[in-house]
């Protein structure tokens, strides 16, 4: 399923950075429910999102970017 890619990519790069789910949600401005289900596969996150997560784990967009994924995203 794309959602999981997503939330597997996004959380693999949060855990290599050194953030814990807390701390990154806070960073991010997002609640740690909607980091959550973001990094298990149940929500696709949103371009913006995307956005203010590369800028904070210091990668690009396309770093985040499953391969072979397009960049179909959510509503949050």
């Amino acid at each position: 399923m794309e959602t999981e890619k997503w939330g597997r990519r996004i959380r693999a790069f949060r855990k290599l950075k050194g953030y814990t789910q807390e701390r990154f949600a806070k960073d991010l401005g997002v609640s740690v429910s909607i980091l959550g289900e973001i990094e298990r596969g149940n929500r696709l996150p949103t371009e913006q999102f995307l956005q203010m997560a590369a800028k904070c784990l210091n990668v690009t967009v396309d770093e985040l970017c499953p391969p072979g994924e397009e960049r179909r995203l959510g509503d949050v």
